[in-house]
């Protein structure tokens, strides 16, 4: 999969923007999805709710462990991936595409800047 232009946080999730619509998907990374294990569940926001970069905006429970999930910008949510609700796994199976989390309008598009691109996120987990 092209990650281009995709941006990643120091916790794991992914953000892409789509095209010029001001919008954004996020989701957590294969190698998040790998270290927690089997996931069993996942609390999002609901839409219409605003999120803060850096801060929770839900949980991911897994086998192994309980972590959360930490939004990458700043913005709106205009969708949740309710598809996760009867099927989490998906993070698993898919974490860029049908494992996708929401879809948040952003506030400060220029907050991406600071995130890392594909090549930064591998280097930083070890990845080749």
């Amino acid at each position: 999969m092209d990650q281009s232009n995709i941006r990643f946080t120091k916790d794991h999730e992914w953000i892409r923007v789509d095209g010029d619509s001001g919008e954004a998907v996020v989701g957590i990374t294969d190698f998040a999805a790998g270290e927690l294990g089997d996931i069993v569940f996942v609390e999002l926001p609901d839409v219409g709710e605003s999120v803060t970069a850096g801060e929770t905006m839900g949980t991911i429970e897994a086998v192994k462990t309980v972590a959360d999930v930490y939004a990458p910008a700043s913005g709106k949510v205009v969708a949740v991936n309710e598809e996760l609700e009867d099927a989490p796994d998906r993070v698993n199976a898919s974490p860029f595409d049908e494992g996708w989390f929401v879809r948040v309008e952003l506030s400060d598009p220029e907050q991406l800047d600071a995130l890392m691109n594909a090549e930064a996120y591998r280097d930083m987990t070890g990845q080749s």
